[in-house]
């Protein structure tokens, strides 16, 4: 079926779950009364708890309701012949990831996740990229924090170096200045099922370890680990391992990769976090390092669980972004999101991720919302999602 004589615009499969919920209420509350209003609906295993998460965040009585469930893989082809977009939040997605992709390839549908896992990513590009090419489905991984700030901040910083030397940079430093949040049980649960991966596939090992890990057939130059902490000089910070980073690097990179290389083959691209200067700033930063080698702690929360309403309105981030020129000076960019960056601002990217795929004319295939939207996306998360994208200096 055409996806233009689909039933819905978009479906919210996971509504049910607390990620999921936050999406739809986010539709309901922020497009329901627009005359923009994609039509959508929600999915989910239970018709019962769908009417629940429906009643409890206000959304009409007359909201379409659709039951599908990953370990039906006929139910999840049949939600996809019925809407142009899928945006999915259940997960681990290298649990219950691979029949809703391989759905959405068969049936030309649009996808976007909030995956963080790259085993499993690069597992999907190479059974499910050329295909996604036939089928005209885009397949859009790593739809909110991580990594949308970063993949479309570098995107956005190399624009600006463009403009002003006529080439890109070669080197950027992406550098989280501030950010106050939580990260989600999904986070946590995937990174523990990435580690069992690794264990009954060693072949993971590689991908993980690369930053061209989702580039298959292509090695650019040695990247900078960003695990050891040190003092940035130009910046007077101590700079300390970013979390998110290994996955955000992979989909910079990736990005560059689709779009025939516009940042050069030779970029070079790692993510930190600032502490401060001086000895407290050290400490702080060999602080993070040391935590980095259990960075959910002893209780790591679970799916399903997530910060209460204030928390997440209060919570935002701050992302700089240092790009070398050729005069030896540097360009700063800074990417800025209110709320709480793994579930406010998250379930507000994948949103308008899936609204921006409605008019994405680029072809099907596995991608990052840079290779698929770029700037269409970043107009939608300034206009819609308080995000900022700016040159600084």
């Amino acid at each position: 079926m055409s996806k233009d004589n689909r039933e819905f615009d978009i479906i919210v499969y996971g509504a049910t779950g607390y990620t999921g919920r936050l999406v739809a209420e986010y539709l309901d509350q922020h497009y329901g009364n627009r005359e923009d209003c994609p039509s959508w609906a929600m999915a989910g295993r239970s018709l019962d708890k769908l009417e629940a998460v429906r009643d409890e965040i206000g959304a009409p009585d007359t909201t379409p309701l659709v039951v599908a469930d990953a370990n039906d893989p006929a139910s999840l082809e049949t939600m996809c012949n019925r809407t142009r977009v899928v945006l999915t939040t259940v997960g681990p997605y290298q649990l219950y990831g691979d029949a809703l992709v391989e759905a959405c390839v068969k049936t030309g549908t649009d996808y976007a996740d909030l995956c963080g896992e790259p085993g499993w990513m690069r597992e999907m590009i190479d059974e499910h990229h050329e295909a996604a090419k036939a089928s005209g489905a885009r397949i859009c991984f790593s739809s909110g924090f991580d990594s949308i700030p970063f993949d479309l901040g570098v995107m956005m910083t190399q624009k600006e170096v463009e403009k002003r030397t006529g080439k890109p940079s070669p080197r950027i430093r992406g550098r989280v200045r501030a950010m106050q949040g939580t990260f989600s049980g999904g986070t946590a649960a995937s990174l523990t099922e990435t580690m069992k991966a690794v264990a009954r596939k060693p072949t993971l090992l590689a991908v993980l370890r690369s930053s061209f890990g989702l580039t298959p057939g292509f090695e650019g130059p040695e990247q900078p680990s960003g695990m050891i902490p040190h003092y940035e000089k130009d910046l007077d910070k101590w700079a300390a391992p970013f979390v998110m980073a290994p996955i955000n690097t992979k989909n910079v990179h990736r990005t560059n990769f689709l779009a025939g290389f516009p940042y050069g083959e030779d970029f070079v691209y790692d993510e930190m976090m600032l502490t401060s200067p001086g000895e407290a700033g050290k400490a702080a930063a060999n602080a993070v390092a040391e935590m980095m080698k259990n960075p959910f702690g002893a209780k790591p929360p679970k799916p399903g669980e997530g910060p209460s309403k204030e928390e997440r309105e209060n919570g935002f981030y701050d992302v700089l972004f240092v790009a070398d020129l050729p005069d030896g000076e540097t360009l700063h960019f800074g990417v800025k999101g209110k709320y709480d960056p793994g579930y406010g601002s998250t379930s507000r990217m994948l949103t308008e991720t899936g609204i921006a795929l409605l008019s994405c004319d680029k072809s099907g295939g596995v991608g990052t919302p840079g290779s698929f939207l770029g700037e269409a996306l970043v107009d939608r998360l300034q206009e819609h999602a308080d995000l900022t994208f700016a040159v600084e200096s």
